[in-house]
């Protein structure tokens, strides 16, 4: 990690994967996106979304995101990837502004193809740390 405050995210988003119902493995996604930059910050987190739903076996156009405005359990910036049908677990998401810049931390299925996915956010532009669960 490059810094104490990468350290402490990286450790924080290992906890968020341990072992539960679901075996999980998570991405950091830091972005350049100030806190007035919402629009540009939500459609990254749809194009990463998009990506982990095709490395996880879903077509993107048949998932949607639920961002939980009817849920006490949600914080505003929380969203998750669902799919159509049934409702199922795709990614989970929170989007934390951090110095200045927001970063995505976001988990998904470990069954999902973690190193497509971790080199398919690179290709969009970002710096990204992987997570293994």
């Amino acid at each position: 990690m490059a810094d104490a405050i990468d350290d402490d995210l990286y450790r924080r988003t290992k906890a968020l994967l341990e072992p539960g119902d679901i075996e999980l493995n998570g991405a950091i996604v830091h972005t350049d996106y100030d806190g007035q930059e919402d629009v540009q910050m939500m459609q990254a987190t749809i194009d990463v979304g998009d990506i982990i739903a095709q490395h996880s076996g879903h077509d993107p156009t048949d998932c949607y995101v639920y961002s939980g405005n009817d849920d006490t359990d949600f914080s505003s910036n929380q969203h998750q990837g669902l799919t159509l049908d049934d409702e199922e677990f795709v990614w989970e998401c929170q989007q934390l502004l951090r110095d200045g810049s927001f970063d995505i931390v976001i988990y998904y299925r470990a069954s999902a193809d973690h190193e497509a996915i971790l080199e398919d956010i690179r290709d969009l532009g970002y710096d990204v740390t992987g997570v293994e669960g």
